[in-house]
């Protein structure tokens, strides 16, 4: 259980100590992603070829970086104070939309690129792990990020 470290009642200024369950749940959404992902690659290698191949592989990198950042700024932001959390989901939101522009920007002029295979990648992976994921974590909301084990984990 998350136990504020200061026993100061403001809330900005409060920090966030214990495990961080966003980082278990992106770990598993980053091995769900990364046992999908030949699925997805091979879906656009028939589409659109090779270059389809290479675009999705792509994609799904990126997709994989974002959701691993995105953890990585929330856990921070937590363990400094909560008005830091804050600010880091807002702007981190901002900076990671951005950063998906600047590297889908830096291989626009590349030969390899397929941007129907890049782009339906992007989308696609987004939301099938968000959906993906969501069904766990409310399953099991005392471990999220965690599948249930067994059917003793109802109670």
């Amino acid at each position: 259980m998350n136990t504020p470290a200061t026993s100061n009642t403001d809330a900005f200024s409060t920090r966030i100590e214990g495990p961080a369950p966003e980082v278990a749940i992106s770990n598993d959404m980053i091995k769900r992603g990364l046992i999908a992902a030949p699925a997805l690659i091979a879906v656009c290698a028939v589409i659109w070829g090779a270059d389809g191949a290479i675009s999705s592989a792509y994609g799904i990198a990126i997709v994989l970086a974002n959701f691993a950042l995105a953890a990585a700024l929330i856990a921070g932001g937590a363990r400094i104070s909560l008005g830091f959390m804050m600010a880091a989901v807002l702007f981190g939101y901002l900076i990671r939309l951005g950063l998906i522009f600047v590297a889908v920007w830096l291989v626009k002029d590349t030969a390899w690129i397929s941007f129907p295979a890049l782009g339906s990648t992007i989308i696609v992976t987004h939301l099938g792990l968000l959906f993906w994921e969501m069904k766990y974590v409310a399953l099991s909301l005392a471990a999220p990020g965690l599948k249930p084990s067994g059917p003793d984990t109802a109670t």
